[in-house]
């Protein structure tokens, strides 16, 4: 009789109270202007690993997905991530494409207590800058980046570089890494040009670039500027090999070039989704998701850094300062782009770089292009 009674009384209990309980994890990133492909890519791999996760019956909790807009602005940025940190139903965040947006809100997540887990941001300040404990990286830095980068273009016997960089810390800190390591591994740098984020004309730095005749253009920026820069080597007749960062890994760099694009080449920490563990799964699970638009280059790192969160959530329940210490002391952990360790300031050990071309209309994996292979040349038109 007794278990009938409690039986009854349950049911009478409304359905919220007998539901699991709801935790708030924020997603921060540029969902609007020149970079928003990336930005709702990763925001999509996030919700999907919210979704999937919801629809564990073993998950201990509901989880809902904050999304907000950095704009890829440092403004914006400390702005919203002011209004989620503020929020204590948000316990933790999957924070920042743009690496002048996570320098600039470190110190918020820091001030408010909240865990932030970087899924695209480069620069490798972000993390070593300062020892906040509540910032953590799940993505590599540009300095490996920059490293394989020079190694491989001068083993392909390229000798004389222009370097286009933005003025953000962003473009700065890979024309810094680049440089070094390209004049360790024999390169020489013909001239060095700093462009604002905004430019539009290109005509004096490319005109001056024209005249000293190198055999490639490093670009050290995201897509947009990398997009005008391009186009405009092509009117002024300036005739070189284009390399990008992983700044400019996008289909909106394709999209915004056409056959402009081909023969692209960039550097980008981390293996494709199709060659990750799980990767499949992932594709697989995005397209039956209907995302509207791709996941991008670092749709995988996001939902990875979701995943770290809710696992830590599970562990320890929605509570900033337990998911803080769950999180740093994290080592092997499995995820899509493999094994995550943090190291003491909390950054991801990313040894693989990925080298990619455009190739057809599309990023192509060095390895697998007709550019490794021999049946196409990466080398200036005449």
């Amino acid at each position: 009789m007794l278990r009938r009674a409690l039986f009854g009384c349950l049911l009478a209990l409304p359905l919220s109270v007998l539901a699991k309980d709801t935790v708030r994890i924020a997603f921060i990133g540029p969902l609007t202007g020149g970079v928003a492909a990336n930005g709702l890519g990763g925001r999509n791999s996030a919700d999907l690993a919210v979704r999937l996760r919801n629809a564990d019956p073993k998950a201990k909790y509901t989880y809902e997905l904050v999304a907000l807009d950095d704009e890829c602005k440092p403004n914006i940025g400390v702005q919203v991530a002011t209004k989620a940190a503020a929020d204590k139903t948000i316990v933790a965040g999957v924070t920042h494409y743009c690496s002048t947006v996570a320098m600039g809100t470190v110190d918020v997540y820091h001030r408010f207590g909240m865990p932030a887990v970087v899924w695209g941001a480069v620069l490798p300040d972000v993390t070593y800058a300062n020892d906040y404990k509540e910032i953590h990286r799940v993505n590599g830095t540009m300095i490996n980046q920059n490293e394989t980068a020079a190694r491989f273009m001068t083993g392909l016997k390229f000798k004389r570089w222009a370097i286009i960089h933005d003025t953000t810390d962003y473009g700065k800190g890979h024309n810094r890494y680049f440089a070094e390591h390209l004049q360790k591994n024999g390169g020489q740098i013909l001239g060095t040009f700093g462009v604002t984020a905004d430019q539009q004309d290109f005509s004096a730095e490319l005109t001056r670039i024209k005249e000293l005749k190198p055999e490639v253009i490093y670009f050290g920026g995201i897509t947009p500027l990398g997009v005008r820069i391009r186009s405009q080597m092509d009117k002024l007749g300036v005739r070189a090999v284009f390399q990008g960062t992983s700044g400019i890994i996008s289909d909106a760099y394709i999209a915004g070039l056409g056959p402009l694009a081909e023969g692209t080449v960039v550097f980008r920490e981390g293996a494709p989704a199709e060659k990750l563990p799980g990767g499949r799964n992932f594709i697989d699970q995005y397209a039956k998701a209907k995302y509207s638009d791709p996941a991008e280059a670092y749709g995988p790192f996001a939902f990875a850094a979701a995943n770290l969160i809710m696992d830590a959530v599970e562990q320890v329940g929605p509570d900033r300062k337990k998911v803080r210490s769950v999180l740093n002391k994290t080592r092997d952990y499995d995820s899509i782009v493999g094994k995550i360790t943090f190291d003491d300031h909390r950054q991801n050990a990313v040894p693989l770089i990925t080298k990619f071309v455009v190739q057809g209309g599309r990023w192509v994996v060095w390895e697998d292009s007709e550019y490794a292979a021999g049946k196409r040349a990466l080398a200036p038109k005449k």
